[in-house]
Protein backbone atom coordinates (compact mmCIF):
# COMPACT_ATOMS: atom_id res chain seq x y z
CA UNK A 1 0.00 0.00 0.00
CA UNK A 2 1.20 3.53 -0.89
CA UNK A 3 0.18 7.00 -0.86
CA UNK A 4 1.22 9.49 -3.53
CA UNK A 5 0.49 13.00 -3.74
CA UNK A 6 -0.36 14.52 -7.36
CA UNK A 7 -1.54 17.85 -5.67
CA UNK A 8 -0.49 19.69 -2.06
CA UNK A 9 -1.65 23.46 -3.13
CA UNK A 10 -4.66 25.22 -2.00
CA UNK A 11 -6.54 26.94 -4.52
CA UNK A 12 -4.96 27.69 -7.04
CA UNK A 13 -2.05 25.69 -8.50
CA UNK A 14 1.25 27.08 -8.60
CA UNK A 15 5.13 26.28 -9.83
CA UNK A 16 5.65 23.94 -7.50
CA UNK A 17 1.99 22.82 -6.19
CA UNK A 18 -0.60 21.39 -8.39
CA UNK A 19 -3.98 21.55 -6.51
CA UNK A 20 -5.60 18.86 -4.73
CA UNK A 21 -5.50 14.88 -5.49
CA UNK A 22 -3.79 12.17 -3.73
CA UNK A 23 -3.93 8.43 -4.79
CA UNK A 24 -3.78 5.79 -2.75
CA UNK A 25 -2.37 2.52 -4.53
CA UNK A 26 -3.14 -0.85 -3.58
CA UNK A 27 -1.67 -2.82 -6.66
CA UNK A 28 -0.18 -5.87 -4.41
CA UNK A 29 -2.85 -5.64 -2.23
CA UNK A 30 -6.17 -5.89 -4.32
CA UNK A 31 -4.49 -4.67 -7.88
CA UNK A 32 -6.68 -1.04 -7.66
CA UNK A 33 -5.88 2.91 -7.18
CA UNK A 34 -8.47 4.91 -5.85
CA UNK A 35 -7.86 8.89 -5.93
CA UNK A 36 -8.88 11.27 -3.43
CA UNK A 37 -10.08 14.24 -5.08
CA UNK A 38 -9.30 15.40 -8.52
CA UNK A 39 -7.83 18.84 -8.98
CA UNK A 40 -7.55 20.89 -12.19
CA UNK A 41 -4.81 19.07 -14.56
CA UNK A 42 -4.40 15.75 -12.22
CA UNK A 43 -4.33 13.81 -15.51
CA UNK A 44 -1.06 15.65 -16.46
CA UNK A 45 0.51 15.05 -12.58
CA UNK A 46 -0.30 11.28 -13.47
CA UNK A 47 1.75 11.31 -16.59
CA UNK A 48 4.52 12.09 -14.16
CA UNK A 49 4.54 8.73 -11.94
CA UNK A 50 3.80 5.09 -13.08
CA UNK A 51 0.12 5.18 -12.43
CA UNK A 52 -2.34 4.24 -14.92
CA UNK A 53 -5.62 5.00 -15.32
CA UNK A 54 -6.95 1.99 -15.85
CA UNK A 55 -6.36 1.03 -12.33
CA UNK A 56 -8.19 3.53 -10.62
CA UNK A 57 -11.62 1.94 -9.91
CA UNK A 58 -12.96 4.11 -7.09
CA UNK A 59 -12.66 7.63 -6.40
CA UNK A 60 -13.65 9.57 -3.66
CA UNK A 61 -14.13 13.84 -3.93
CA UNK A 62 -14.28 15.60 -0.19
CA UNK A 63 -16.51 18.70 -1.97
CA UNK A 64 -17.12 20.54 -4.77
CA UNK A 65 -14.68 23.27 -4.78
CA UNK A 66 -13.20 24.00 -8.67
CA UNK A 67 -9.64 23.07 -6.98
CA UNK A 68 -10.77 19.39 -5.80
CA UNK A 69 -13.22 18.72 -8.90
CA UNK A 70 -11.90 20.48 -11.62
CA UNK A 71 -9.77 17.90 -13.31
CA UNK A 72 -12.51 14.70 -13.21
CA UNK A 73 -14.25 15.32 -16.71
CA UNK A 74 -10.62 15.62 -18.30
CA UNK A 75 -9.60 12.38 -16.14
CA UNK A 76 -12.71 10.48 -16.71
CA UNK A 77 -12.67 11.02 -20.73
CA UNK A 78 -9.19 9.92 -20.90
CA UNK A 79 -9.49 6.95 -19.17
CA UNK A 80 -11.79 5.34 -22.01
CA UNK A 81 -8.69 5.77 -24.16
CA UNK A 82 -7.15 3.22 -21.95
CA UNK A 83 -9.11 0.22 -23.71
CA UNK A 84 -10.92 -2.38 -21.61
CA UNK A 85 -11.08 -0.62 -18.14
CA UNK A 86 -13.81 -1.45 -16.22
CA UNK A 87 -16.63 0.25 -13.88
CA UNK A 88 -15.35 3.23 -11.92
CA UNK A 89 -17.59 4.48 -8.96
CA UNK A 90 -17.18 8.13 -7.95
CA UNK A 91 -18.31 8.97 -4.34
CA UNK A 92 -19.00 12.71 -3.02
CA UNK A 93 -21.65 15.01 -2.09
CA UNK A 94 -24.29 16.41 -4.03
CA UNK A 95 -24.52 18.28 -7.14
CA UNK A 96 -20.98 16.39 -8.08
CA UNK A 97 -22.83 13.85 -10.79
CA UNK A 98 -24.57 16.94 -12.44
CA UNK A 99 -21.43 18.75 -12.91
CA UNK A 100 -19.78 15.63 -13.92
CA UNK A 101 -22.54 14.96 -16.40
CA UNK A 102 -22.83 18.18 -17.61
CA UNK A 103 -19.18 18.83 -18.51
CA UNK A 104 -19.31 15.58 -20.33
CA UNK A 105 -22.60 16.01 -22.03
CA UNK A 106 -21.92 19.96 -23.18
CA UNK A 107 -18.11 18.58 -24.27
CA UNK A 108 -20.09 15.78 -26.24
CA UNK A 109 -17.54 13.00 -24.49
CA UNK A 110 -18.38 9.43 -24.63
CA UNK A 111 -17.47 7.67 -21.76
CA UNK A 112 -17.45 3.66 -22.97
CA UNK A 113 -17.34 2.45 -19.42
CA UNK A 114 -19.90 3.05 -16.50
CA UNK A 115 -19.54 5.59 -13.91
CA UNK A 116 -21.40 4.40 -10.99
CA UNK A 117 -21.93 8.06 -8.33
CA UNK A 118 -22.96 7.52 -4.30
CA UNK A 119 -23.57 10.35 -3.04
CA UNK A 120 -22.58 11.32 0.64
CA UNK A 121 -25.45 13.14 2.94
CA UNK A 122 -24.06 12.24 6.69
CA UNK A 123 -21.59 9.85 6.41
CA UNK A 124 -20.59 6.35 8.05
CA UNK A 125 -19.41 2.95 6.68
CA UNK A 126 -19.45 3.99 2.55
CA UNK A 127 -17.54 1.19 1.08
CA UNK A 128 -16.99 -2.71 2.07
CA UNK A 129 -15.09 -5.27 -0.12
CA UNK A 130 -12.26 -6.91 -0.92
CA UNK A 131 -10.79 -6.71 2.27
CA UNK A 132 -11.51 -2.85 2.91
CA UNK A 133 -13.59 -0.81 4.75
CA UNK A 134 -14.38 3.08 3.75
CA UNK A 135 -15.72 5.57 6.16
CA UNK A 136 -16.93 9.21 5.63
CA UNK A 137 -17.83 11.91 8.15
CA UNK A 138 -19.24 15.73 7.48
CA UNK A 139 -16.56 17.82 8.10
CA UNK A 140 -17.24 21.59 8.85
CA UNK A 141 -16.79 24.10 5.37
CA UNK A 142 -18.23 26.31 3.49
CA UNK A 143 -19.95 23.93 1.28
CA UNK A 144 -20.78 20.25 2.48
CA UNK A 145 -17.08 18.63 2.64
CA UNK A 146 -16.12 14.82 3.58
CA UNK A 147 -13.05 13.35 5.20
CA UNK A 148 -12.50 9.89 4.70
CA UNK A 149 -11.03 7.13 6.47
CA UNK A 150 -9.73 3.55 4.70
CA UNK A 151 -9.58 0.57 7.27
CA UNK A 152 -7.93 -2.69 5.60
CA UNK A 153 -9.38 -5.77 7.43
CA UNK A 154 -7.18 -7.74 10.13
CA UNK A 155 -4.33 -10.37 8.63
CA UNK A 156 -4.54 -13.61 9.55
CA UNK A 157 -1.59 -14.71 11.90
CA UNK A 158 1.32 -16.51 10.82
CA UNK A 159 1.89 -20.01 10.75
CA UNK A 160 3.89 -21.07 13.74
CA UNK A 161 6.50 -23.84 12.12
CA UNK A 162 8.62 -23.92 15.35
CA UNK A 163 5.46 -25.24 17.05
CA UNK A 164 5.00 -27.37 14.78
CA UNK A 165 7.68 -29.20 14.73
CA UNK A 166 7.48 -31.92 16.69
CA UNK A 167 4.47 -32.97 14.57
CA UNK A 168 6.99 -33.44 11.12
CA UNK A 169 4.00 -32.08 9.46
CA UNK A 170 4.91 -32.65 5.75
CA UNK A 171 4.93 -29.63 3.51
CA UNK A 172 2.25 -29.46 1.00
CA UNK A 173 -1.52 -29.24 1.45
CA UNK A 174 -1.57 -30.29 4.96
CA UNK A 175 0.11 -27.31 5.80
CA UNK A 176 -1.73 -25.40 3.84
CA UNK A 177 -5.22 -26.61 5.36
CA UNK A 178 -3.41 -25.73 8.63
CA UNK A 179 -2.53 -22.29 8.15
CA UNK A 180 -6.72 -21.46 7.00
CA UNK A 181 -7.17 -22.80 10.53
CA UNK A 182 -8.67 -25.82 9.69
CA UNK A 183 -8.04 -29.82 11.37
CA UNK A 184 -5.85 -32.42 9.62
CA UNK A 185 -5.47 -36.09 10.49
CA UNK A 186 -2.15 -37.21 10.48
CA UNK A 187 -0.59 -40.62 9.32
CA UNK A 188 -0.26 -41.60 13.13
CA UNK A 189 -3.54 -40.67 13.60
CA UNK A 190 -3.11 -37.39 15.53
CA UNK A 191 -5.22 -34.42 14.84
CA UNK A 192 -4.11 -31.12 14.45
CA UNK A 193 -6.29 -27.98 14.67
CA UNK A 194 -4.84 -25.14 12.78
CA UNK A 195 -5.96 -22.37 15.28
CA UNK A 196 -3.67 -23.89 17.67
CA UNK A 197 -0.85 -23.26 15.43
CA UNK A 198 -1.67 -19.66 14.55
CA UNK A 199 -0.18 -16.27 15.96
CA UNK A 200 -1.74 -13.49 16.68
CA UNK A 201 -3.53 -12.00 14.13
CA UNK A 202 -2.14 -8.80 12.53
CA UNK A 203 -4.28 -5.44 12.18
CA UNK A 204 -4.62 -3.84 8.89
CA UNK A 205 -3.41 -0.54 7.99
CA UNK A 206 -5.90 2.58 8.12
CA UNK A 207 -5.49 5.52 5.96
CA UNK A 208 -7.01 9.16 6.73
CA UNK A 209 -7.59 11.60 4.39
CA UNK A 210 -8.56 15.47 5.56
CA UNK A 211 -9.22 18.13 2.90
CA UNK A 212 -10.70 21.47 3.51
CA UNK A 213 -12.48 21.98 7.26
CA UNK A 214 -12.35 23.90 9.90
CA UNK A 215 -11.32 22.31 13.09
CA UNK A 216 -13.86 19.72 14.63
CA UNK A 217 -14.49 16.89 16.62
CA UNK A 218 -15.40 14.88 13.66
CA UNK A 219 -11.89 14.78 12.88
CA UNK A 220 -10.83 12.68 16.18
CA UNK A 221 -13.16 9.72 14.69
CA UNK A 222 -11.72 9.84 11.24
CA UNK A 223 -8.17 9.87 12.85
CA UNK A 224 -8.44 7.07 15.71
CA UNK A 225 -4.81 5.46 15.30
CA UNK A 226 -4.58 5.85 11.91
CA UNK A 227 -1.12 4.63 10.20
CA UNK A 228 -1.12 7.74 7.70
CA UNK A 229 -3.16 10.96 8.43
CA UNK A 230 -2.84 13.27 5.39
CA UNK A 231 -4.82 16.43 7.12
CA UNK A 232 -5.12 20.27 5.47
CA UNK A 233 -2.94 22.20 6.73
CA UNK A 234 -3.77 25.75 4.41
CA UNK A 235 -2.57 28.05 7.39
CA UNK A 236 0.22 28.46 9.55
CA UNK A 237 -0.07 28.03 13.58
CA UNK A 238 -0.17 31.31 14.52
CA UNK A 239 -3.15 32.16 11.57
CA UNK A 240 -6.16 30.26 13.70
CA UNK A 241 -8.44 32.87 13.39
CA UNK A 242 -7.68 33.41 9.59
CA UNK A 243 -7.79 29.76 9.25
CA UNK A 244 -11.22 29.43 10.91
CA UNK A 245 -12.91 32.43 9.09
CA UNK A 246 -11.86 30.20 5.80
CA UNK A 247 -13.08 27.64 7.13
CA UNK A 248 -9.43 25.97 6.94
CA UNK A 249 -7.02 24.38 9.35
CA UNK A 250 -3.64 25.35 10.54
CA UNK A 251 -0.48 22.97 10.61
CA UNK A 252 -0.88 23.15 14.47
CA UNK A 253 -3.87 21.75 14.80
CA UNK A 254 -3.34 18.86 12.30
CA UNK A 255 -0.29 18.43 14.11
CA UNK A 256 -2.85 18.24 17.98
CA UNK A 257 -5.22 15.89 16.22
CA UNK A 258 -2.26 13.29 15.24
CA UNK A 259 -1.15 14.05 18.78
CA UNK A 260 -4.31 13.47 20.51
CA UNK A 261 -5.65 10.00 18.50
CA UNK A 262 -2.92 7.84 18.10
CA UNK A 263 -1.72 8.75 14.96
CA UNK A 264 1.59 7.35 13.51
CA UNK A 265 2.63 9.72 10.92
CA UNK A 266 0.82 13.03 9.59
CA UNK A 267 1.29 14.86 6.34
CA UNK A 268 0.40 18.37 5.70
CA UNK A 269 -1.03 18.99 2.72
CA UNK A 270 -3.70 21.60 0.98
CA UNK A 271 -0.93 24.28 1.03
CA UNK A 272 -2.22 27.83 0.49
CA UNK A 273 0.51 29.71 -2.22
CA UNK A 274 1.77 32.05 0.15
CA UNK A 275 3.93 29.58 1.87
CA UNK A 276 6.84 29.24 -0.54
CA UNK A 277 10.27 27.85 0.32
CA UNK A 278 11.22 28.40 3.98
CA UNK A 279 7.61 29.62 5.03
CA UNK A 280 6.59 26.42 3.93
CA UNK A 281 8.97 24.31 5.79
CA UNK A 282 7.95 26.80 8.61
CA UNK A 283 4.56 25.04 8.94
CA UNK A 284 6.23 21.69 9.41
CA UNK A 285 8.92 23.29 12.31
CA UNK A 286 5.58 24.14 14.09
CA UNK A 287 3.58 20.68 13.64
CA UNK A 288 6.62 18.93 15.03
CA UNK A 289 6.65 21.24 18.40
CA UNK A 290 3.35 19.22 18.55
CA UNK A 291 3.65 16.54 17.05
CA UNK A 292 7.34 15.20 16.07
CA UNK A 293 6.48 12.83 12.99
CA UNK A 294 5.15 15.30 10.94
CA UNK A 295 6.26 15.75 7.23
CA UNK A 296 5.60 18.43 4.68
CA UNK A 297 3.74 17.16 1.80
CA UNK A 298 5.06 17.88 -1.42
CA UNK A 299 3.98 17.01 -5.41
CA UNK A 300 4.88 13.40 -5.77
CA UNK A 301 5.71 12.33 -2.66
CA UNK A 302 5.43 8.52 -1.95
CA UNK A 303 4.37 7.31 1.03
CA UNK A 304 5.03 3.51 1.57
CA UNK A 305 2.51 1.92 4.28
CA UNK A 306 4.18 -1.28 5.32
CA UNK A 307 1.99 -3.97 6.88
CA UNK A 308 2.00 -3.75 10.64
CA UNK A 309 4.06 -6.53 12.69
CA UNK A 310 2.77 -8.90 14.99
CA UNK A 311 4.18 -6.28 17.89
CA UNK A 312 2.10 -3.61 16.10
CA UNK A 313 -0.88 -2.17 18.76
Amino acid sequence: MELQFLGTGAGQPSKKRNVSSIALKMLDEINEIWLFDVGEATQHQILRTNIRLRKVTKIFISHNHGDHIFGLPGLLATRSFQGDVGPLTIYGPSGLEQFVRTALRVSRTKVTYPIKFVVLDQGGLIYQGQGFKVYAEKLVHRVPSFGYRVVEDSHQGELLMDKLAQYNVPNGPLLGKLKNGEQILLADGTVLDGHDFLGPDKPGRIVTIIYDTRSTPTIAKLAKNADVLVHESTFAGNEADLAHSYYHSTAVEAAKIARDNGVKSLYLNHISARYLGAKAKNLEKQARKVFPNTNLANDFDRVEIPMKGENDE
